[in-house]
C-alpha cells in the first residue's frame, strides 16, 4: 500500500473528529503556568458546548489522577449539549466491571445514547500504586481482559457468572439497560504485544497516537491480523493534536509560540519522569519520536510535529499546517483505515473553532456555524449569499 501523499477530497467519506474536554486543565502555552486555565467546569462547558455546535462528532474525557472524574463532568456536560457523543476513559481495578457497568448504562440513558467508554489499563505503576493497582505490565492487560468480558455481557443484558484469575462475580446483572443496542461501544489504546491481544479479541475500535503512516500502517496491521484469528474485525481512531492556520507559515508560528515559554527544565524533568515511572511501550515510542527531549528534533514526518511530547505524557504529537495539508496528511491515515479522528489544540476552546472553521470544508464535514440565526450584513460583509461589500453607514 502506498503512503505517499493523497489528494484532499470533499467527496472522499468524512472523517469523524472528536474533540477533547482538558479536565486536568488548559491553556495557551505548555511547561509554564503563564496563560493557565483552571478546569473549571464553566469552562469545559463552554468547549463541550463549541464542539457540539461546530459539528465535532464527540469528545475524549480522560482520566487520571490529575483529571477530574470523566462520568461525573459527562453527566453534567449531557444536560448542557444535544448530540456530542462523550468518550469517557475508564481505568480497570478502580473499582468492579459491575459498578463501572451500572455507571455507563446510567449515563447512557441520561445522555440519551451518547456514551462510549475509551479502557486506559495505565502505564505509570506509581500511580497505580495510589489507585491500589499493583499488577506488573502484561498482568494488567490479562486483568483489562478479565473486566471487560464481564462488563460487555453486563451491558448486552446477560446474566454473568465468571471466575477467572483476577476477578470473580456471581449472578450479576444490569436492572437499568443502556439506550445503545447491543451495547455502547468500547474503545481501547495500547501498543504492547498484551494491549493488542486484548484490543484483538475485546474491543470495537483500536486508537493509536500519532506516529508516522508506516509505524501506525504496521501498529493497524499486528491488531487486524489478531483479531482475525478471533474471528472479529476492528475499528481504527487515531488520537492526534492539531494547528491549523489559512497558512503553512503560520501553523508553524503556532507550534512554535506554544513551546515558546517552555524552559529546558521542565523537559529535562518530564524526560526523567517518564523514563522513570512509566512501563507502557506507547510512551517510550512517545519519547522516542523526539531523542528522550531534543528541541532541534521535532518534526519526525511531513507536517507530524513531536513538540507537545516534550513536556506531555500519552499523545505527544501534532499535525501542523494549512488546511488543505493538514487534511491531505488526516487521508493518508484514513488510507490506513483510521476512520475517527481524536483531536485537541490548546487552547481548547479557540482550537475547536480553528480546527471546525478552517479544516472541516476541506473534510467533507459540515459545520454547525451558519445555521439558526443569520449573521446581519455589516463588517463581517455576509448575507445569504455568503458574499457581500458591507453597505455604506450614510
Amino acid at each position: 500500500m502506498s503512503i505517499t501523499s493523497l489528494p484532499s477530497q470533499p467527496t472522499a467519506k468524512p472523517l469523524d473528529i472528536y474533540w477533547f474536554i482538558p479536565v486536568s486543565g488548559d491553556g495557551s502555552y505548555l511547561g509554564t503556568e503563564k496563560g493557565h486555565r483552571p478546569a473549571d467546569f464553566s469552562y469545559l462547558k463552554q468547549i463541550a458546548q463549541a464542539a457540539d455546535r461546530l459539528g465535532f462528532k464527540g469528545t475524549l474525557i480522560p482520566t487520571g489522577k490529575s483529571c477530574d472524574d470523566p462520568f461525573v463532568t459527562a453527566s453534567a456536560l449531557a444536560t448542557h449539549t444535544e448530540s456530542l457523543r462523550f468518550l469517557l476513559a475508564l481505568r480497570p481495578g478502580v473499582a468492579s466491571p459491575t459498578y463501572f457497568a451500572r455507571q455507563a448504562a446510567a449515563l447512557d440513558r441520561i445522555s440519551n445514547g451518547r456514551y462510549l467508554v475509551n479502557i486506559v489499563t495505565g502505564g505509570n505503576p506509581t500511580e497505580l500504586a495510589g489507585d491500589g493497582i499493583f499488577l506488573p505490565h502484561d498482568e494488567r492487560y490479562a486483568h483489562t481482559a478479565e473486566f471487560l468480558t464481564i462488563y460487555s455481557r453486563l451491558l448486552r443484558g446477560e446474566k454473568v457468572d465468571f471466575e477467572g484469575r483476577y476477578l470473580k462475580v456471581k449472578g450479576a446483572k444490569l436492572d437499568f439497560p443502556p439506550v445503545q443496542q447491543p451495547s455502547p461501544p468500547i474503545w481501547f489504546g495500547g501498543s504492547s504485544d498484551a494491549a493488542i491481544e486484548v484490543a484483538a479479541e475485546h474491543v470495537d475500535t483500536y486508537l493509536t497516537w500519532g506516529e508516522p503512516l508506516e509505524d501506525v500502517r504496521l501498529k493497524l496491521d499486528a491488531v487486524r491480523q489478531r483479531a482475525k484469528a478471533f474471528g472479529r474485525t476492528v475499528k481504527f481512531g487515531l488520537r492526534v493534536h492539531l494547528i491549523v492556520r489559512d497558512t503553512e507559515d503560520e501553523a508553524w508560528a503556532a507550534a512554535d509560540k506554544l513551546i515558546r515559554h517552555l524552559p529546558d527544565e521542565a523537559i529535562d524533568a518530564a524526560q526523567r519522569k517518564f523514563a522513570a515511572e512509566s512501563d507502557s511501550i506507547g510512551q517510550k515510542r512517545m519519547s522516542a519520536l523526539h531523542g528522550g527531549g531534543r528541541r532541534d528534533n521535532l518534526t519526525i514526518a511531513p507536517n507530524l510535529w513531536a513538540g507537545i511530547g516534550l513536556v506531555r505524557g500519552g499523545a505527544g504529537t501534532a499535525l501542523v499546517g494549512d488546511p488543505d495539508t493538514v487534511a491531505t496528511r488526516l487521508r493518508e491515515y484514513q488510507a490506513l483505515g483510521i476512520d475517527t479522528i481524536i483531536a485537541s489544540g490548546y487552547p481548547h476552546l479557540e482550537e475547536a473553532y480553528q480546527t471546525a472553521e478552517l479544516l472541516f470544508p476541506k473534510l467533507g464535514i459540515r459545520t454547525g456555524t451558519g445555521l439558526g440565526h443569520a449573521t446581519a450584513p455589516g463588517e463581517f460583509g455576509i448575507s445569504g449569499t455568503g458574499i457581500r461589500v458591507a453597505a455604506s453607514a450614510s
